[in-house]
């Protein structure tokens, strides 16, 4: 028997109740997981309050975890028993102790990198490396925007934007979200309850606008997003935080300079194992080599998922977030 969160009704943090049940044994090309540390991300409330669909009533939210490999289903090859293996992937169910996966949706750990380590960068990393590789291709002499700068993925975006010679502008809520934004590669972080964000934009671009902005909070910040691009720049739109996004009228991209819009979803660039695999590679290259620092604000066990959830939704937050069994 093993404790996993189930969500039997949509609804706010309260839904989620911890409960026990047997976890089974692994099918043909799967494997069981015992699991350590599990990542908490937007997406799960986004799945709990029914914004996001699971395929089935009641489930386990999650999809990002770390742990150890403890059964191999038929015909898995290229795994083992006792290694360490970490995913980001869907469908959810990593609110769990023990997890029945797809083998192809792990990656193996490298031995430097720890679980803990694994279980707060796999989705938030593979996400800053899409957004800066493959969504738009991040260049020295570019300057970016990054909603949520202090946050797990604003963090990792602004470390690897940095390194890849750009210039990078950040909002956060408070002084100490700009100061912690600020150490890990934000050269400009705007305090978005104090500052127009139009008007900071324009003044460190020399009224140039943004090359492309990242733009994860939604309702709140996507209007002003599209008006901080220069001319045929990119708005990214990944992440409804404050609610869903505007609509945005296809003139509107004229209008502004023959704008770019893209919502893109981390899983249709990791559709396909190679894909997942290089950009796990890529990632664990970036943390090993120092380029990359993963920040873990705060750390909840199991239980109080519901918790972590509140803390989250409340913008209390810093880095990335984590569960433990």
């Amino acid at each position: 028997m093993s404790e996993a969160i189930q969500i039997h009704d949509f609804g706010g943090p309260e839904v989620m109740q911890l409960e026990t049940a047997g976890t089974g044994e692994p099918g043909a090309g799967e494997i069981k997981l015992a699991q350590t540390h599990i990542g908490i991300n937007y997406i799960d409330v986004y799945f709990r309050e029914g914004v996001y669909r699971p395929a089935q009533m009641p489930f386990t939210p999650g999809v990002e975890a770390a742990g150890e490999i403890t059964a191999l289903g038929a015909g898995v090859t290229g795994l083992q028993v006792g290694q360490r293996v970490a995913y980001a992937a869907r469908p959810p169910g990593a609110y769990s102790a023990e997890r029945i996966i797809a083998a192809d949706s792990v990656v193996a750990l490298p031995e430097n990198i720890a679980n803990e380590q694994a279980a707060a960068m796999m989705l938030k990393g593979m996400t800053a490396h899409m957004l800066l590789t493959r969504v738009y291709a991040v260049k020295p002499g570019d300057t970016i925007l990054i909603h949520a700068a202090a946050g797990g993925v604003g963090l990792l975006v602004c470390q690897w934007a940095q390194q890849l010679g750009a210039t990078v502008i950040g909002t956060v809520g408070s002084q100490a979200k700009a100061d912690l934004a600020q150490a890990h590669g934000c050269h400009y972080p705007i305090r978005y309850r104090d500052e127009s964000l139009l008007e900071r934009v324009r003044e460190i671009t020399q009224g140039q606008g943004v090359a492309v902005a990242y733009d994860s909070v939604g309702a709140d910040t996507l209007k002003d997003s599209l008006a901080c691009l220069q001319r045929r720049g990119v708005l990214v739109s990944f992440g409804q935080s404050s609610g869903k996004p505007p609509i945005i009228e296809v003139g509107e991209l004229a209008a502004g300079g023959s704008l770019y819009l893209t919502r893109p979803t981390l899983f249709d660039y990791i559709s396909e194992p190679a894909e997942m695999q290089s950009a796990a590679e890529a990632l664990f290259t970036a943390v090993s080599s120092g380029a990359l620092s993963i920040e873990i604000g705060e750390r909840w066990p199991l239980a109080q998922a519901a918790d972590a959830h509140r803390a989250l939704e409340a913008r209390q937050t810093t880095g990335s977030l984590l569960l433990s069994v």
